[in-house]
């Protein structure tokens, strides 16, 4: 019989979360659309491979990384972490990024879901 683990496994959210939890980060998978009227988080979208993204609207160009800046400082602020916690860690050039959030991992993910809920209403 195997003992109690020292440390809790990983969220890795249901199906439809376009998300998973580390120790110590949530990493979340984003379809960007830049040149948007505002910035605003819009729904969770099914890819064709399966996997989900939480499409987000930014209202800076895709021109000299605006849009990216412009997608990290829009997540710090909602998600309440600092701009340095927030990290482009794949999709440099596509649409489709995976995004590195670190801080307070059960925070992130209430805030996270509170906001992804407010959208589906």
């Amino acid at each position: 019989m195997a003992g109690p683990s020292s440390s809790p496994e990983p969220d890795t959210g249901t199906p439809a979360e376009p998300f998973s939890a580390g120790r110590d980060h949530v990493l979340l998978a984003v379809r960007i659309t830049p040149n948007a009227s505002r910035d605003a988080i819009g729904t969770v979208l099914s890819l064709a491979d399966g996997r989900h993204a939480l499409a987000v609207r930014i209202a800076a160009p895709p021109v000299d990384g605006a849009a990216h800046a412009g997608l990290i400082a829009y997540l710090a602020k909602t998600l309440g972490v600092a701009r340095g916690d927030v990290t482009l860690r794949s999709g440099e050039t596509g649409r489709l990024k995976i995004v590195r959030v670190g801080g307070d991992v059960p925070t992130i993910l209430v805030r996270l879901r509170a906001t992804i809920a407010a959208v589906r209403k």
